[in-house]
C-alpha cells in the first residue's frame, strides 16, 4: 500500500485505530524511564500520544499526510511532547544514537525494506536504549485473525533477531496471543536493549 491509499483509508473514517495504545507497547514500555522516543510509521499516533502522556518526548513519523495531521491535532494536549512529520521510513535516516526508545508497531514491509528499517532503528537508539517491534506474526496467517494476508510482509522473531542481535541484546522475543473479539491474533513482540 502507498501513502495515497493510506490517506484514503484515514479519510474514510473518523478514526481507523483505537485511541488506546497497543497492549504490547504499553506492556513493554511501562517500566522504562521516559526520555526521547522515535515512533516509526506512527499511523494516527495512538502510541506516540500514550508515550507523551507518560512523560516521553516523541518524534512520530508516517508517510500519510492525513495521519500526520491527526497526530498534530492531538499533539496540542501534550505541550510540545509530540512532534509529527511526514516521512517514508524506508528512506528516512534518523539521527544516530539519539533516542532512548525506537518503536516499530505494525509496520509490514517485504524483507529488504523491513531489514533496512530495523537496521536504521538500531542505529537511532542510544547505547542502553530500547528497541521495540510489534507486528502481525507470520503464524497469524494460518492460526490467527486479521492483519495482512501477504506472508512476505509479516513479522517473525527470527527475522527481527537476525537484524537486531548484532547490535542489541534481546530481552523479549515472543509470539504473543492478542484477543480480537472471539478470535485470537498472533503478534511478534521483540524488545531489545542496544549494546
Amino acid at each position: 500500500m502507498d501513502a495515497d491509499a493510506w490517506d484514503e483509508r484515514y479519510r474514510a473514517a473518523e478514526r481507523v485505530w483505537s485511541v488506546e495504545p497497543n497492549r504490547w507497547v504499553a506492556r513493554e514500555t511501562a517500566g522504562l524511564r521516559p526520555g526521547r522516543a522515535l515512533d516509526l510509521a506512527a499511523g494516527e499516533g495512538r502510541n506516540a500520544a500514550w508515550l507523551a502522556s507518560r512523560g516521553w518526548r516523541v518524534d512520530a513519523l508516517d508517510f500519510s499526510p492525513v495521519a500526520v495531521r491527526r497526530i498534530e491535532e492531538a499533539a496540542g494536549r501534550y505541550e510540545g511532547a509530540v512532534r509529527a512529520a511526514v516521512a517514508d521510513v524506508t528512506r528516512y535516516t534518523p539521527e544516530e544514537a539519539a533516542y532512548d526508545l525506537v518503536l516499530i508497531s505494525y509496520l509490514h514491509l517485504p524483507p529488504p525494506e523491513m531489514d533496512r528499517v530495523l537496521a536504521s532503528a538500531c542505529r537511532a537508539v542510544r547505547p542502553g536504549g530500547t528497541l521495540l517491534l510489534v507486528g502481525h506474526d507470520a503464524d497469524n496467517l494460518e492460526h490467527g485473525t486479521g492483519g495482512p494476508r501477504d506472508a512476505r510482509v509479516l513479522s517473525s522473531v527470527e527475522r527481527v533477531r537476525a537484524v537486531w542481535e548484532p547490535c542489541a541484546e534481546l530481552v523479549v522475543a515472543e509470539v504473543a496471543r492478542r484477543p480480537v473479539g472471539d478470535a485470537v491474533a498472533l503478534d511478534t513482540v521483540v524488545r531489545a536493549v542496544r549494546r
